[in-house]
């Protein structure tokens, strides 16, 4: 699930929502706080959940507003030209005339079986989630923050070493120059030095190619400009082992504080009210309206201001509507809102079964990182030693460039062991802790 979020956040990442600092704004140097806190500001899948939040929190208060009664004015204004019989002339004659109607009506639900009340709380919860969604989201670009940041850092310690080996085979292949014109060791062997500089050069050259991919990587994720160069600063110390809590007490945290049990519960409790709001369909609805008009028309002798007067009315009424048969409309929305609530029910089921089994293979993955990283420190120290007796045994003639080749590279596959255990035992550790809700720190 973390791989596809990657790439759908890298996907979306040509589209651009938060308005992108200068890079003269920007750090010179990140540490792995900066990097979470700005994906949180500038991140597009982040940003389009917060806009959803804000589009529920509208819908909320239209909820709200739909408690009082409205106001909705009219005004019309005519004017008419016809032939007319002349009763004292005879024939026809043409009139003209103006009129105006005006008028101010209200009207308020006053009881409709609590849909309005049932529709408040919904959106409200509605609202809630949204928020939680977001939070989620924070949450798993949080993780791909910390995967891709650690996976810089491994690669340039890779880099250091890797270097150090290279440097240590052009002193050996130099020698070995030596040795090979004053005849002391065979053209083969001189061969083998000179393939196993070539050999350490191109694992040089793989591995700052890794590097520059993990940085593009985490450039996509914090949606930085193409042209920007991501430094990452390197903590003074790494903490690879530490006391773990037992799983069942992360997962019993995890489902009380993570953001997306939460939101699957108020999800959960929304279709529930939907289920009370479908139900008032069957009850009857009381609605109170209320007018207030008037009129003139200039065909009349009397003065406008008083025909306005004359023609001035109110009206207050009440009316009640109650359901007796709608084409099944209000069953079937009650039956398609149990519905909904069973559904609700298996999403809050399956929401809580990932999450504890994320929280399991969390636990897992500490528990094999920190055992692995303990065992490849031991045979790193083992095939150091081997590896600075047999440099020195090369150096003074007592081994064979086989032999020592293979010393060789039995002590770079223990390092690439030890970095890659290391690494793995940060970044499991990292990821076991902010299950439970610790902030991710180096």
């Amino acid at each position: 699930m973390i791989n596809t979020l990657m790439v759908i956040v890298i996907i979306h990442s040509g589209h651009i929502y938060a308005q992108t600092p200068e890079p003269n704004q920007l750090p010179a140097v990140w540490n792995l706080e900066q990097c979470i806190a700005y994906s949180k500001q500038q991140n597009i899948q982040i940003n389009t959940l917060r806009l959803t939040t804000k589009s529920t929190e509208q819908d909320l208060l239209l909820s709200k507003a739909a408690k009082y009664p409205n106001l909705l004015g009219n005004a019309s204004q005519s004017y008419t030209h016809a032939k007319n019989t002349d009763v004292l002339v005879g024939g026809f004659q043409s009139q003209s005339s103006y009129a105006g109607n005006y008028s101010l009506g209200s009207s308020m639900v006053l009881y409709n079986g609590g849909y309005l009340n049932n529709d408040i709380k919904q959106k409200k919860m509605l609202t809630e989630s949204a928020q939680f969604n977001a939070q989620a989201a924070e949450n798993d670009v949080t993780i791909l923050i910390t995967q891709s940041y650690l996976a810089i850092l491994l690669a340039k310690e890779n880099n250091v070493y890797l270097n150090e080996l290279l440097e240590t085979s052009k002193a050996q292949l130099k020698l070995g120059d030596l040795q090979y014109n004053a005849g002391s060791i065979a053209k083969k062997d001189y061969v083998l030095l000179k393939a196993q500089v070539a050999t350490d050069n191109y694992n040089l050259i793989a591995s700052q190619n890794n590097e520059r991919q993990n940085i593009l990587t985490l450039k996509q994720l914090l949606q930085l400009p193409s042209g920007y160069n991501l430094k990452v600063q390197k903590p003074e110390t790494l903490v690879t082992t530490l006391p773990i809590v037992e799983l069942e007490e992360a997962q019993k945290i995890a489902l009380e504080q993570r953001p997306e049990i939460k939101s699957s519960q108020l999800e959960k409790d929304a279709a529930d009210l939907q289920l009370l709001k479908s139900k008032a369909g069957f009850l009857p609805t009381l609605n109170a309206s209320g007018t207030l008009a008037s009129g003139y028309s200039d065909n009349q002798s009397t003065p406008v201001p008083k025909q306005i007067d004359n023609n001035f009315y109110q009206a207050l009424g009440l009316s009640l509507s109650i359901p007796i048969f709608n084409n099944r409309i209000a069953k079937t929305s009650v039956e398609k809102s149990k519905i909904a609530v069973d559904q609700s029910k298996l999403d809050l089921l399956n929401t809580e079964t990932l999450l504890s089994q994320k929280v399991e293979q969390a636990y897992i993955n500490v528990l094999s990182a920190q055992s692995q990283f303990t065992a490849a420190q031991e045979q790193l120290d083992a095939n150091t030693e081997n590896y600075r007796i047999a440099n020195e045994q090369l150096r003074l003639g007592g081994i064979s460039t086989v032999d020592y080749l293979l010393e060789k590279n039995l002590y770079i596959q223990a390092f690439q062991n030890f970095i890659q255990s290391k690494y793995n035992s940060v970044v499991s550790l990292k990821i076991y802790d902010f299950f439970k809700g610790d902030p991710i720190k180096l």
